[in-house]
């Protein structure tokens, strides 16, 4: 039994690593030769994910930086904190370079005797037929663009801008979000010297003009910055599959789920798919079945409407704030102070974005 997965991002990756630890054959197909990471980006890995990434996949405790508390600010003048999470045992979750994962995947990758990378034709694809089972990690190629077009996208008319930070040297175990009148802004410590930056800016008719690394440099407050490494720049939406699967072809990663990145939770939805395919796939192995289209509809009637509800949430959040955007009020966040002070409600929050809902 072999699998065959498109792609080679961090999606097709770390589906690939899970699966030939249980010693499943998988040809790995890509349609780009020289794939590149973006040094700039990072990912946020709740506890939970941790723990499951560690124990399943590869074991990550030494390229993962652990945050212990997250602190919200509104834009005053006063700095104004909203909410505060703290961990109740060690850390709430840790951040990680994308390229340093990447790198700790393909190169473990590269020695597994269950593993094959090819580049893939798209001119032919007869070969399809010998896999039973193919899941599609990248959201650009020919399976994509035939069989996953049907998708719900919101449009946040807005731009994503991420960099690294270096600056001097502090007890870095904390992050901190602004909700900023462009948008919000986050600080991600990934060492004591470096902290990667995430700033989401509304679009406006002078947006072009606006000069980012200044805007990170005022509404910086806790570092002393000594350098801020090349921005890069995405735009932001939102979006959900209509259909998981079509035949025996599993779509999987970005291409079932996009959410806004204020919450962190991207690819923790992910690690979450990850693990429920896993246990789909364990189940059918374990009583001599093989793995085909019927892997598909378990995984869809498993996951398509919690999916849904956590990325709708999600949007929830975005839209609160930004509301206060538009009105040019405090009011929401002043709500939001005044139910962050009931302890069970913020223990609350705190598992929804550990565990997911209904996880």
């Amino acid at each position: 039994m072999t699998v065959c997965i498109f792609g080679n991002n961090l999606t097709a990756l770390t589906l690939a690593k899970t699966l030939v630890n249980h010693k499943i054959n998988v040809d790995l197909l890509s349609s780009k030769k020289n794939y590149k990471i973006d040094s700039s980006r990072t990912i946020g890995i709740a506890n939970n994910n941790i723990n499951f990434f560690n124990k399943n996949i590869i074991n990550i405790e030494k390229i993962i930086w652990k945050i212990k508390r997250i602190e919200i600010f509104s834009d005053n003048l006063k700095k104004e904190k909203l909410i505060e999470f703290k961990a109740n045992k060690d850390y709430l979750f840790s951040i990680v370079k994308n390229n340093k994962l990447y790198q700790l995947l393909e190169k473990d990758l590269s020695k597994n005797k269950f593993f094959s990378s090819k580049f893939s034709n798209d001119k032919n694809i007869s070969f399809l037929d010998k896999y039973e089972l193919i899941i599609n990690c990248d959201s650009s190629n020919f399976i994509t663009n035939r069989y996953f077009s049907k998708k719900i996208i919101k449009e946040y008319n807005s731009n994503a801008y991420t960099t690294v930070i270096s600056h001097d040297q502090i007890s870095n175990d904390t992050a901190v979000q602004i909700f900023t009148k462009k948008g919000p802004l986050a600080f991600l410590p990934i060492s004591n010297r470096e902290t990667s930056v995430v700033y989401s800016v509304h679009n406006s008719n002078d947006s072009k003009d606006e000069n980012i690394e200044q805007l990170i440099k005022d509404k910086n407050f806790k570092y002393k910055i000594k350098n801020i490494e090349k921005i890069q720049s995405f735009q932001l939406k939102s979006l959900n599959l209509r259909s998981y699967y079509h035949d025996n072809i599993l779509a999987f990663g970005d291409l079932l789920h996009k959410v806004h990145p204020l919450a962190g939770q991207g690819f923790n939805m992910t690690i979450r798919d990850t693990k429920i395919l896993l246990e789909i796939i364990k189940k059918k192995l374990d009583v001599g079945l093989s793995l085909d289209s019927s892997v598909n509809l378990d995984f869809q009637k498993k996951l398509k409407h919690k999916n849904f509800i956590f990325s709708n949430g999600v949007d929830l959040i975005h839209e609160f704030f930004n509301l206060e955007r538009k009105m040019k009020t405090s009011f929401m966040s002043k709500s939001v102070k005044f139910i962050s002070s009931y302890p069970s409600l913020n223990k609350m929050f705190t598992k929804i974005a550990d565990r997911g809902v209904l996880f």
